[in-house]
């Protein structure tokens, strides 16, 4: 046998010996894949072609070796002349433990499957999918991602969900995947956004300052129903924060539903006037405690069921203190029905009817189903994306074990635990960086991240006077998702497209 048959022979001995599973590399190898099709969009009556990328990329740990397999879905559009030019958006959702569906088939995609706007339960398939006159094509480049544990991300190896499920260990993996997407297809020069939505938000405030460490620069950080800091959405004993900073939302939700008497006819007049109600009267009331007197307390009650549609003996009852499960549950009790919690336009029959907190999700579970069948025909119909994989639309496990530590850029040794905050990260990036834009989208009727709790959170950003103009914010007539309703979506647009411009405009020398 001479030398070289001999190396073959060799070769082929110590594969065979190998374990089955270390020989079998699966279909998304530690590779990744990169599956290229290419459709159009009209946005403003004018079609944008474009080539969409369903693919992974792969992260790897100090040594080299693969730890985590990230899905994504990006779409660039066709004929560009100067890349470096083209803004590029990195979007995700929240959870902790949620794919990018939600924005990716109902937001800013070019394809968005049809619910009703009015907050009813669509009908069961088929489920329209359609062109998204409001999808953000015309003005940048967006890259969909789904953080391991979510759609098709995974860990690798020896890798397991507790090295990505955490404030900090998610911030770093998603961070470390739009590193290596910039590098890959050279966007490094391009103009740089991050959107996140829910959860999503509060990756985005500690997203933008790791990434601004690591040397990516950002232009704007976009935020949709906006969680910051949980000590003002925590209904906690001893924690009051967040009875007074709800109750503008539970305004807001009996004003939609015509539960008040007289019904205001201006609704951010109206919500004006309970805001201030809230922070000088009703704060301090739950901040006397029992020392408030009987006569005090009643008088308080009578003007919170005034502002709610909830009964002042309810409110007595509560002790002045009614959560969000609470109220979903009671202010439509009387026609056997209980509201939704991120979108409360939406309301159900009660499963329970005599038990004071809500049994189901009503919103999640009106629209769940249309979501999924459309992300799973999109995927493999139109953009010819297969695996062996189940696409994971949410992850109950992954908010289970997620690891609620951070620590904050500004924390001094010693601290004690609280509340996860990032707002002090938040602010960070916008010193280091006093280029950067934050755009904040709230909805009127959202119970999940009430739109009067950002406010509160965002003035505690303590920015220099120059820098609080950078900060824009917009209210929707609509809950927590902005594009479950078509003329928020389209206002949502138009907004997005000012602070796009906006964000990018030259500087001056």
């Amino acid at each position: 046998m001479n030398r070289r048959y001999a190396l073959i022979l060799l070769s082929f001995l110590l594969v065979a010996s190998l374990p089955l599973a270390l020989r079998a590399q699966p279909a998304e190898g530690p590779r990744g894949r990169d599956v290229v099709s290419h459709g159009s969009v009209t946005i403003g009556g004018t079609p944008i072609a474009y080539t969409a990328h369903a693919g992974t990329l792969i992260l790897r740990d100090a040594g080299g070796r693969p730890i985590a397999s990230i899905f994504y879905v990006a779409y660039w559009k066709d004929g560009v002349q100067s890349e470096s030019e083209r803004p590029i958006t990195f979007a995700y959702n929240g959870g902790p433990g949620s794919s990018s569906v939600w924005l990716h088939m109902g937001g800013i995609g070019p394809r968005r499957v049809v619910v009703p706007s009015d907050a009813k339960n669509p009908p069961p398939a088929p489920y329209s999918i359609v062109n998204n006159p409001d999808c953000i094509l015309d003005r940048t480049d967006i890259v969909f991602i789904d953080p391991v544990g979510t759609g098709f991300s995974h860990p690798l190896g020896k890798a397991t969900g507790k090295q990505f499920w955490g404030v900090d260990e998610d911030v770093r993996s998603v961070g470390q995947f739009i590193e290596q997407y910039v590098t890959k297809f050279h966007r490094w020069n391009s103009p740089k956004f991050i959107l996140g939505e829910s959860y999503g938000t509060f990756r985005s405030a500690a997203l933008a300052n790791y990434l601004q460490s690591q040397g990516v620069q950002l232009n704007g950080v976009i935020l949709l129903s906006s969680v910051l800091n949980f000590e003002a959405s925590s209904f906690q004993p001893g924690n009051d924060l967040p009875y007074v900073l709800f109750l503008p939302s539970y305004a807001a939700i009996a004003w939609y539903h015509h539960a008040l008497s007289p019904e205001p006819k201006n609704l951010p007049a109206f919500l004006a006037q309970v805001e201030k109600f809230a922070t000088d009267r009703y704060s301090v009331a739950l901040l006397a405690g029992d020392r408030l007197s009987a006569q005090d307390k009643s008088q308080m009650a009578a003007q919170l069921a005034a502002y709610t549609g909830l009964s002042a003996d309810f409110w007595r009852k509560a002790d002045l203190r009614v959560n969000a499960d609470e109220f979903e549950k009671e202010l439509l009790a009387s026609r056997g029905l209980e509201t939704g919690r991120l979108d409360a336009r939406y309301a159900n029959y009660a499963v329970d009817r005599v038990s004071p907190l809500r049994e189901y999700a009503v919103m999640s579970t009106a629209i769940s189903g249309a979501f999924t069948a459309a992300i799973q025909q999109y995927l493999y119909k139109d953009l010819h994306y297969s695996s062996r994989r189940r696409y994971l639309i949410l992850n109950p496990e992954v908010s289970r074990k997620w690891d609620w530590k951070h620590r904050s850029p500004f924390q001094n040794f010693g601290a004690r635990p609280g509340f996860t905050n990032v707002v002090p990260d938040l602010r960070r990036a916008m010193i280091t960086n006093p280029h950067l834009q934050l755009m904040v989208n709230e909805g009127y009727f959202d119970l999940g991240t009430p739109f009067f709790a950002t406010e509160y959170t965002l003035a505690q950003l303590e920015l220099p006077a120059p820098l609080r103009a950078h900060v824009h914010i917009h209210h929707y007539y609509v809950g927590h998702m902005l594009y479950l309703n078509t003329e928020s979506l389209a206002a949502l647009h138009r907004n997005l497209d000012a602070f796009y411009a906006s964000a990018t405009a030259p500087s001056g020398p």
